[in-house]
């Protein structure tokens, strides 16, 4: 096992504690970020930011659309001749960009049902995306550079922001929940600002991509350099699966609010905070650390992939059983954290317990399918899940409100790691894994 699993041990075990440290960081900014304002700001007024929010976060992945992770898999893959992509990308960021930010205002101007609270939250939180796109983008550059001490600092520009701006609504300044999302607008614009420069550096290949050697500035010229429409055939299996993840994940908050109001809303926006928080662990690992290297593992070291992926599950596995039973049982706790107006979260974030074991081993099994042209299938399975989701909220909301979103997150949880599981069986990267 320990040739197969050759990776420098002390290094990368350095540099997962650096990334855990700061996804923890991160989760606890997040988290306090949320009782903040529902405690402040109460059900109904929180209702109306957090499922705007939410709002937002199922368009943002339009921005991009699925660039960051094919970056990570063309550089895996092909190494340094996968600059040849760059041009294409800059264009491509500007266009899916101008299309989700539109789209969100769109929506707020004409979509039904819109009151004008919310048309006013809608378009005062279209800007988020751009610091969305800017940490999601920047992200996959530091990891093919294999920075992660940057990369971490990376990742909490947004929940610092977020938490600032959530101690100074409460601290005394009367903030109105109109002023927390102009806050959030102007957080934003200036991460996205800060994002700039290290996109020109990568245009003009002035940076570090690891475990691929040194940059042939010769062999470059040669390249031929895709247009848009090639990035986009390319890209597009990777945008529409960073679609569908929200809507699989908060299509729920969405639907309360219009089914069944803000206040609803609201509660299980907070439920799915917590849950939010917890779900970064596996995306820490996968996501920011191990990603990068699955893509190159599974086509130059196909051993040493299927080593790393039945090692994954069964830490996963366990971690999420572990982590699941101790959210069960804190969860009577959440009143006391949030107020007497959240307390139907308790009963919420016990039903939710039982999606963190499902999340933690659905994200390892997951891995193999973002690699060697596995990324059809995986967007069909989640399209299902996601279907599915919908079809459950719609069917359960309006019976059960928030309960009823919390078995349809369950429900379509399970969907979800029974279909990975069965497309990981046949991946390629695991012929003669048992």
């Amino acid at each position: 096992m320990s040739q197969v699993l050759s990776m420098p041990w002390r290094p990368a075990i350095a540099a997962l504690s650096v990334l855990s440290l700061a996804t923890a960081a991160g989760a606890a900014m997040v988290f306090l970020t949320q009782v903040l304002l529902a405690r402040h700001f109460g059900p109904a007024q929180y209702g109306l930011f957090a499922s705007s929010l939410a709002t937002v976060s199922l368009v943002a992945p339009l921005a991009g659309f699925g660039l960051s992770q094919f970056r990570l898999k063309a550089h895996g893959a092909e190494g340094w001749s996968a600059e040849r992509w760059q041009p294409a990308s800059s264009r491509f960021i500007a266009v899916t960009s101008v299309l989700a930010v539109g789209g969100v205002m769109l929506w707020a101007l004409i979509g039904p049902p819109v009151d004008a609270d919310t048309r006013t939250m809608l378009l005062v939180l279209a800007p988020f995306i751009l610091g969305l796109l800017a940490v999601e983008q920047i992200g996959s550059k530091l990891r093919l550079e294999e920075r992660h001490a940057a990369l971490a600092g990376w990742q909490l520009m947004l929940p610092a922001g977020r938490l600032a701006i959530a101690l100074l609504a409460v601290a005394g300044l009367s903030l109105s929940i109109d002023a927390v999302a102009w806050g959030h607008a102007a957080l934003a614009v200036l991460v996205f600002a800060l994002a700039v420069p290290q996109w020109q550096a990568m245009r003009r290949g002035d940076w570090t991509l690891r475990g691929h050697g040194p940059r042939s500035a010769s062999g470059m010229r040669d390249i031929v350099q895709p247009d848009a429409r090639a990035l986009f055939r390319h890209a597009w299996p990777y945008g529409v699966a960073a679609v569908l993840y929200p809507v699989f994940f908060q299509i729920g908050t969405v639907l309360l609010k219009y089914l069944r109001g803000d206040a609803e809303a609201g509660l299980f926006g907070i439920a799915l905070a917590v849950m939010t928080a917890i779900y970064l662990f596996p995306t820490t690992v996968y996501q920011k650390f191990l990603l990068a290297r699955l893509h190159r593992w599974a086509v130059h070291d196909r051993a040493r992939f299927r080593q790393v992926y039945r090692l994954g599950c069964i830490g996963m596995l366990l971690s999420g059983l572990a982590v699941g039973g101790m959210l069960a049982l804190l969860a009577g706790h959440a009143v006391w954290l949030f107020g007497n107006p959240y307390d139907g979260i308790t009963p919420l974030l016990m039903w939710l317990a039982l999606c963190v074991p499902i999340r933690f081993l659905s994200t390892a099994v997951g891995s193999v399918l973002l690699t060697e042209g596995q990324m059809l299938y995986r967007v069909g399975a989640m399209l299902a899940a996601a279907a599915a989701a919908v079809v459950l909220n719609l069917a359960l909301i309006p019976h059960y409100g928030a309960s009823g979103a919390a078995f349809a997150t369950i429900l379509a949880e399970a969907l979800l790691l029974v279909a990975l599981y069965a497309g990981a069986r046949r991946a390629p990267a695991l012929r003669g894994a048992p």
